[in-house]
């Protein structure tokens, strides 16, 4: 029914989550509690407790409604997380949920909804741009050893991710990737070899740009690490994933995204043009 609360979900995905944290985030700098904003949508504090952990749906027309309540000003954001609220269905990685951990999900979540995506590398070629035999060769060498079945998932699941690129729309992707990633020899040369012809066949993809950065360059971008940035319909809601030792990370504070986005433009500064780069990956493929 119209305006209604949705039922509970035990484990929302990490767009729901972000929705209830932008909600709070408007509450919180309106100065509001939540058991005042409960009370206009005639529940409770608790209702708009799990409003904002992403635990409970909420439909666009209340999400307005809340916007009004805090006196947010900012038009474009409250449209999207209107747009975010009204979202329905599940995307295809909600196949691997309870087979592969939930940051592979939240990766090809946050891939799908990104207007564009800027990806940066130093050891690996971007994940998303990985052959079979290259990413099997990645998720092979993790210890302790994965079980076959789930080592198949990942695979399966990281090639999937590459539909974003088959869509009438796709988003605007740009990498960025060391030199050093480029002579790896995961799998042996051939794999190698065939990882590197098959990058440069995706650096002709009409949204898609790859850039290098060589051994040569004397400059050094101390606090660089490896990310993946994804544009939001508004910069309010874009996202940093990093890879760490316990998982996914995701972030999302504006002091965060502001520093990475400066992060990500002093890496473009040091990159070869993406000619050049296109050069430097050909000579490595054809030395191997």
């Amino acid at each position: 029914m119209r305006g209604k609360l949705m039922p509970p979900r035990s484990s929302p995905t990490a767009r729901q989550a972000r929705l209830g944290a932008e909600l709070r985030k408007l509450r919180e700098a309106s100065g509001l509690t939540a058991r005042a904003a409960g009370e206009l949508l005639g529940g409770n504090q608790a209702q708009i407790s799990h409003i904002e952990s992403g635990r409970w749906g909420v439909s666009a027309e209340r999400v307005r409604r809340l916007a009004t309540f805090y006196s947010a000003a900012d038009t474009k954001l409250i449209d999207a997380l209107c747009g975010m609220a009204e979202e329905r269905g599940k995307g295809w990685w909600e196949g691997y949920r309870a087979i592969l951990p939930i940051g592979f999900l939240n990766i090809a979540e946050l891939e799908h909804y990104a207007r564009y995506l800027r990806a940066f590398q130093t050891l690996t070629v971007p994940g998303i741009f990985q052959t079979e035999e290259y990413a099997r060769t990645i998720f092979g060498g993790r210890i302790p050893a994965l079980p076959a079945d789930e080592l198949d998932a990942r695979v399966d699941h990281r090639l999937r991710r590459r539909t974003i690129f088959e869509r009438p729309a796709p988003p605007h992707f740009e990498a960025v990737i060391h030199e050093a990633a480029l002579h790896v020899l995961y799998g042996g040369r051939k794999v190698a070899r065939d990882q590197l012809r098959y990058l440069l066949e995706v650096s002709e993809w009409p949204t898609v740009v790859v850039r290098v950065i060589p051994f040569a360059s004397e400059e050094f971008v101390g606090s660089a690490q490896t990310m993946l940035y994804a544009g939001g319909v508004v910069p309010q809601l874009d996202t940093v994933q990093l890879d760490s030792a316990y998982g996914v990370v995701l972030l999302d504070a504006e002091a965060q995204l502001s520093n990475y986005r400066a992060v990500y433009d002093a890496l473009q500064r040091v990159t070869l043009e993406v000619g050049e780069s296109r050069d430097v990956i050909n000579r490595i493929a054809k030395e191997m």
